[in-house]
């Protein structure tokens, strides 16, 4: 696919003109892709800006260069917030959660390098993922004072199961693509330079196939996760408070942030 990008704004998303049906969301703020809250924000905005069209493109979301699909939540923005401040960050997250979750047409991830903390809960909410042979995965907060959105958590565990939702989410493992493709993390590994094409190949075929159906098929698979979004978001910030405002979590940031 060949196609003209351009910045939408200065959060970091750079969005590619749509080819067949197919439009390319690359995470662009050097120099790991955090998600910082004006990030977070932007992609939210544009899956719901892009949702509300009557002829919404597939996406295909990736990250810029070759080093990071993205390193998570941005903890440098994070380290001097109060409980209060982490509790917006995390409404802005769940926000974003709840957008790729109802995007109502085909969403691919491209999993290219690291791919940290939020940007798994991010594809977790993808209908395809391909990762780059030298991708990596980990779920870190365990170790760094922080937390998933609940949100995530619970999908989490619907994907990849209860055992190796635990083992991701409690022990803050690295694993490599190939493993993650056996946990169910990851549809399929393929040659860094093939991801993006392969990406863009299954979304193009997903974009032909038939709008409603593809809607109404994907809200019947999501409608039977748990817990409703508002139990999910009242945990969220329930836990984000308790977490922000404990001494030791707070070290554990300070520390890990050097």
């Amino acid at each position: 696919m060949t196609a003209t990008s351009h910045s939408l704004a200065r959060g970091g998303v750079r969005r590619s003109d749509e080819v067949d049906g197919v439009v390319v969301l690359t995470l662009d703020r050097p120099p790991a892709n955090a998600l910082s809250n004006a990030l977070v924000r932007e992609l939210a905005t544009t899956f719901d800006a892009l949702a509300s069209s009557p002829y919404a493109p597939a996406v295909v979301l990736t990250g810029a260069a070759n080093r990071f699909f993205t390193a998570g939540g941005d903890i440098k923005e994070a380290i001097g917030y109060d409980a209060e401040s982490m509790v917006e960050r995390m409404m802005l997250f769940h926000g974003l959660l709840n957008a790729l979750e109802n995007y109502p047409r085909p969403l691919v991830c491209a999993v290219n390098g690291w791919c940290v903390g939020g940007g798994i809960e991010m594809t977790l909410f993808a209908d395809a993922v391909y990762a780059a042979t030298d991708a990596r995965f980990v779920f870190p907060e365990v170790n760094h004072g922080m937390l998933p959105a609940v949100k995530g958590i619970a999908r989490a565990r619907r994907v990849v199961g209860d055992r190796a939702a635990r083992r991701l989410l409690l022990s803050g493992e690295i694993v490599d693509a190939m493993v993650a493709e056996s946990l169910g993390l990851v549809d399929q590994v393929v040659a860094g330079d093939d991801l993006l094409a392969t990406a863009t190949a299954y979304a193009r075929a997903a974009a032909a196939k038939p709008p409603a159906v593809f809607k109404a098929l994907k809200q019947a698979l999501h409608g039977a996760d748990g817990w409703p979004p508002e139990k999910q978001l009242c945990m969220t910030l329930r836990d984000a408070r308790t977490v922000f405002d404990d001494p030791a979590a707070r070290l554990a940031r300070e520390v890990w942030n050097g």
